[in-house]
C-alpha cells in the first residue's frame, strides 16, 4: 500500500502521525514497517537491514547520537575528529526567525531546520535581492515552532529528545546543473567501516533526485530502491575518492551504524550530515536479497539506553 497516494498532503500526514504519538514506539514501528514495506517486522531475529534499523531505533540510544543529529551541534563532533576543514562555512544559528539579520547575509545562502530531515526542511536562496523575506521568516517560524518532544513519524528519537528546532544558515555551494548539480555521496558504514555508498544527483529540492548504488571501487551496482528515481547520469569517480572513504569512516567510527553524507566540489570534500536511520528503514530494494546482504553487515550492538 502506498500511503502517500492515499494521503497526498505531507503536512496532513505529519499531523496525523503527531496525533498518534500516544501509540507506543514498538507498536508504531511495527505498524509503519508493515504499511510501507508490505512485510511483517521480525523483532526476535531481525535479518534484514531494514528490520535492524527499527531495532536500532528502539534499543540503542546514546547522547552522542542526539548531538550528531543536530545540524549545528554536529559541527563540534566533526571538529573533534580533526576534520574542521570539511565543514561548510556557517553564517549563523538562530533560535527565532526574528533574530536573523538578513541584510548581513550574502546574496546566496542555504537555510535549514537544525532537526529537519528527509530533504524537506531546506530553503536554498540563490538571489536574496529577489527573495520574499517574509516567506523565509514564515518558514523559519514554522520550524522553530515544532515542539521539542513531538515524536517524529518514524520514531527517530534523537530528533525529539528535548532539543529545540533552530535555524542554521550556511554557505551556498555552487555547482553545475549540467553535470548533475551538487552531487551527494552517501556512505553506509558499520562500526566505522564503509561498505558501499549511494549517489544522489540532479536533485530537485523537496522532490527527489536520481539515485545509484556503488561499491567502494566505484562500480555502479544493479540495485534500485522503490522510493527513488534511478540514477541515469554517468558519474565520474572523484580523484580524491579514497580520501572521502577515510573521512566517512572517521566520522562513523563511534557508531554501530551511520550514513555519512559528503559533497565533493572541485575536489574539496564538504560535510553534509550524519544519519543513523537511512530512509527510516522503510525502503524496498530490488533485488530483495540486497536487504539481507546489508543486514548481514550490520552487527547489532548490545541494547543501550543510557539517556
Amino acid at each position: 500500500m502506498d500511503y502517500k497516494k492515499i494521503i497526498k498532503n505531507r503536512q496532513l500526514r505529519l499531523k496525523i502521525l503527531e496525533l498518534l504519538s500516544f501509540v507506543p514506539d514498538k507498536l508504531m514501528l511495527q505498524f509503519q514497517y508493515g504499511l510501507k514495506t508490505g512485510r511483517k517486522l521480525n523483532w526476535k531475529n531481525p535479518l534484514r537491514y531494514t528490520e535492524k534499523i527499527q531495532w536500532y531505533k528502539m534499543y540503542y540510544r546514546t547522547p552522542l547520537m542526539v548531538k550528531c543529529a543536530d545540524k549545528y551541534d554536529v559541527r563540534e563532533y566533526v571538529e573533534s575528529k580533526g576534520l574542521e576543514n570539511i565543514l561548510n562555512p556557517c553564517y549563523g544559528i538562530y533560535d527565532s526567525a526574528e533574530d536573523i539579520e538578513w541584510s548581513k547575509l550574502p546574496e546566496q545562502f542555504v537555510m535549514k531546520d537544525t532537526l529537519g530531515g528527509g530533504g524537506t526542511s531546506v530553503e536554498i536562496v540563490r538571489n536574496k535581492s529577489k527573495e520574499d523575506l517574509n516567506r523565509l521568516r514564515k518558514i523559519g517560524k514554522g520550524w522553530t515552532a515544532i515542539k521539542a518532544h513531538v515524536k517524529s513519524g518514524g520514531r527517530e528519537w534523537p530528533y525529539y529528545s528535548g532539543k529545540n528546532h533552530r535555524i542554521i544558515i550556511e554557505k551556498f555551494v555552487d555547482s553545475d546543473p549540467l553535470k548533475g548539480g551538487l552531487i551527494d555521496y552517501k556512505f553506509l558504514c558499520f562500526n566505522g567501516k564503509a561498505v558501499l555508498l549511494y549517489i544522489m544527483a540532479d536533485r530537485v529540492t523537496g522532490q527527489g533526485a536520481g539515485c545509484g548504488f556503488f561499491d567502494l571501487e566505484f562500480n555502479q551496482l544493479p540495485i534500485t530502491e522503490s522510493d527513488e528515481e534511478t540514477l541515469k547520469r554517468k558519474i565520474t569517480k572523484p580523484r580524491n575518492f579514497h580520501e572521502m572513504i577515510k573521512v566517512a569512516e572517521k566520522l562513523a567510527e563511534d557508531f554501530p551504524c551511520a550514513r555519512i553524507d559528503l559533497y565533493n566540489e572541485n575536489e574539496n570534500i564538504i560535510f553534509g550530515e550524519i544519519t543513523f536511520y537511512d530512509s527510516s528503514g522503510y525502503m524496498v530494494f530490488d533485488p530483495d536479497s540486497f536487504d539481507y546482504e546489508l543486514g548481514s553487515k550490520f552487527k547489532l550492538p548490545k541494547m543501550k539506553r543510557e539517556l
